[in-house]
């Protein structure tokens, strides 16, 4: 790399939000419960390194539940799944856990609610996204996908005023805004959220990166192609005027990025590793990072229900004292809260 770059500045919050500590965490439980295969509905997380290390450590993501032998073990993973999927899983295997993210659910809890009241729906999404796939197929009656790069020219509701506006989690709050200003405009009864559907560690991340790209001469955001809100961070940091690009890790880093660069600017998606970004700073040069703080996050999701009642029910049977045991370390279930899926993910790699 060239010997001007001086600084590396490192933003924070980065990396695995609380829905992905909770999906790597609950799917690397039923990799050491199940012998493998283990069965994975998608992508666990958007994140390839993630997938890579449970596809080794035997775990199968497969596009239909159809896929699944049936009795055998399956997740779905933190997108959140359509109904007919998760009844589907839940026929099929002979233990279905749902690893979808709470704040996923929110929104489809607000997309069954606004169907059966009888509105027209607005979800500002991505065409394709597993979340926006699983989030429509809730209400496919009642539900029009808008990308934020589209606007709203072409919807056309029944009843002006009866519509209502949810969102993909993982959106850019100025994608996110200017749908939302011009629905305003074009429906002054619109019901939205009070609470926006926009993930707190999505708009955390965007806040942060907004931050780092005034700070810095190039800004490199370390995430999957596939990942939404990755994709959303390098749009957040161009819009500043600052070069910025993705890369999934340090073979991806280009040095001619940084012929002008005194200052380089590092951040994460929300399912990327933190042993991906040290390696990309490494691939910078061996500066170490100064961290640039706009908050402090310390949400935690709690294992899936159907995973706690299992885990709970094998310490139950374990003879002699003993507790059932976290991936690879002495603990009880109850201490779910003191690990997490950096650990996880070196448990996998044993």
């Amino acid at each position: 790399m060239p010997d001007m770059i001086d600084t590396v500045l490192l933003a924070a919050p980065r990396g695995f939000c609380a829905g992905v500590e909770m999906a790597i965490k609950a799917l690397t439980w039923m990799v050491r419960v199940f012998p493998a295969p283990v069965y994975c509905y998608h992508e666990i997380v958007h994140n390839a390194s993630v997938v890579e290390g449970f596809e080794r450590a035997g775990v199968v993501f497969v596009e239909s539940i159809d896929d699944v032998p049936p009795g055998a073990p399956v997740m779905l993973s933190a997108h959140g799944s359509a109904p007919e999927v998760v009844a589907a899983a839940r026929e099929r295997g002979g233990v279905m856990i749902d690893a979808v993210c709470p704040l996923v659910t929110k929104v489809h809890h607000e997309v069954k609610k606004r169907a059966a009241d009888g509105f027209d729906i607005i979800y500002v999404g991505h065409h394709g996204h597993d979340e926006a796939v699983g989030t429509m197929a809730e209400a496919p009656e009642a539900v029009s996908i808008v990308d934020p790069d589209e606007g709203l020219d072409r919807f056309i509701p029944r009843d002006p005023g009866r519509v209502a506006l949810v969102a993909q989690t993982t959106l850019g709050l100025f994608e996110w805004e200017s749908v939302l200003d011009d629905a305003k405009r074009r429906f002054p009864h619109l019901w939205t959220a009070r609470r926006s559907d926009l993930c707190y560690a999505t708009t955390n991340r965007q806040e942060a990166v907004t931050a780092l790209a005034k700070r810095c001469d190039v800004v490199l955001v370390v995430g999957s192609e596939n990942s939404s809100n990755t994709q959303a961070l390098v749009r957040v940091s161009q819009a500043q005027g600052t070069p910025s690009f993705r890369v999934d890790g340090p073979e991806a880093v280009d040095a001619r990025w940084f012929t002008a660069a005194e200052t380089v600017g590092v951040t994460a998606g929300a399912s990327a590793p933190d042993q991906s970004v040290r390696a990309v700073i490494e691939a910078v040069g061996d500066i170490g990072g100064e961290v640039l703080r706009v908050t402090t996050e310390d949400e935690y999701f709690p294992l899936p229900p159907s995973l706690r009642t299992l885990l709970a029910a094998l310490q139950a049977v374990v003879e002699g004292g003993y507790t059932a045991r976290l991936p690879g370390r002495p603990g009880l279930l109850q201490d779910d809260r003191s690990w997490g899926a950096a650990e996880a993910l070196d448990v996998l790699a044993d």
